[in-house]
């Protein structure tokens, strides 16, 4: 694979500042909770743990719940991912596990390709995931599709 030597072990790796720019555009700034479009309570950054409707938290406030959520998304894919990975794929993994969650990233395929090695069909795996709770969401489409293109810019 081009590009091995930008091939890094995942223990080293947290979310670049365009990561976290990447997932604050996807997920949208929205300081007072409010119910998305599947109906789970979410504040800020797409928190969603603690949330509950009628808070209202500052930016400043949504930016610290944004990384304390992607320490938790990079952890489990440390965790999870037993192959070397470039920053920007690492970005995409986190950007989708802080979306779809641990568990789901833990039983995907998407994993099961990219911890054999197959990094192109791992990436290619991103777009397949665009349903919550059954129906298919544009701004997942839209996530996906630029979450597999910064995956696969890793690759090059």
């Amino acid at each position: 694979m081009a590009g091995v030597r930008r091939l890094l072990a995942g223990a080293l790796l947290a979310t670049s500042a365009a990561g976290v720019a990447f997932v604050g555009h996807h997920e949208g700034l929205k300081k007072t909770a409010y119910r998305d479009p599947v109906g789970i309570v979410t504040v800020c950054y797409g928190h969603t743990a603690t949330a509950r409707l009628g808070q209202s938290y500052s930016k400043e406030a949504c930016q610290a719940l944004l990384q304390s959520d992607l320490r938790a998304a990079e952890a489990a894919v440390r965790r999870l991912v037993k192959v070397p990975l470039s920053q920007e794929t690492f970005d995409a993994l986190v950007s989708f596990v802080f979306n779809v969650g641990e568990g789901n990233f833990a039983r995907s395929t998407l994993l099961r390709k990219l911890n054999a090695g197959d990094y192109v069909g791992a990436c290619r795996e991103l777009p397949k995931w665009t349903l919550a709770r059954g129906r298919e969401l544009p701004g997942l489409v839209t996530r996906r599709n630029d979450e597999m293109a910064l995956c696969l810019k890793g690759l090059k």
